[in-house]
């Protein structure tokens, strides 16, 4: 096998982390990952198809200290409600996320986590006509899917490509680290029916 056909076959495996400088407890190191930073790093580790370690060194009492268990617990908190876009997910093959988003993919659900703020719409290439139904994971409310805006000659910055989706998102950021869409693709519905709100919201 060539050195060229290694790197093509190669996958993200698992990455290693220190929830601060080092890997184990300092006292004087106070320079520590935040909740949000570190809930982002473990999504871009599924998108890879890969796993994240997160080392946290305990004191000389074998005790995590009050900010290591903040963070901590803000995962937890976290996973919570988003879990299973993480759990048994895995990278969505053959899509290309929207800036500052990533996508992950478990069987007929795909999840966009939303690291950015769009204003109001986000487009995801490729994704028009397979998607039935879209709702957040953090509370199960529906988000709409819309149509790309109509060609004005004025305003042909808006143009959408035929083949995005469009997503149409509430002016008020949800109030959780990572906002994670969830999508329903088509395929694996009955011809002619959509999901009602809400009635997914558990596995």
């Amino acid at each position: 096998m060539s050195v060229r056909q290694l790197r093509s076959s190669a996958r993200w495996v698992a990455s290693s982390w220190k929830l601060n400088g080092s890997w184990g407890y300092d006292r004087d190191d106070l320079d520590r990952k935040s909740p949000d930073l570190l809930i982002r790093m473990l999504v871009e580790n599924v998108a890879r198809g890969g796993n994240m370690l997160l080392n946290v060194g305990p004191n000389a009492r074998g005790e995590f200290e009050p900010r290591a268990v903040e963070r901590l617990r803000a995962i937890g908190a976290w996973m919570r409600l988003h879990g299973r876009s993480i759990h048994g997910a895995g990278p969505a093959e053959g899509l290309v996320s929207p800036q500052d988003c990533r996508h992950t993919r478990r069987g007929d659900r795909l999840y966009l986590h939303l690291f950015g703020r769009p204003l109001r719409h986000v487009h995801l290439r490729g994704l028009r006509g397979r998607v039935a139904y879209a709702q957040f994971l953090h509370d199960a409310s529906e988000v709409r899917i819309g149509e790309p805006p109509a060609d004005d000659p004025g305003h042909d910055y808006l143009r959408v490509p035929s083949d995005h989706l469009t997503l149409e998102l509430p002016v008020q950021r949800p109030d959780v680290s990572v906002p994670v869409v969830e999508l329903f693709l088509t395929h694996w519905f009955e011809r002619g029916r959509t999901p009602a709100p809400g009635r997914y919201a558990r596995p």
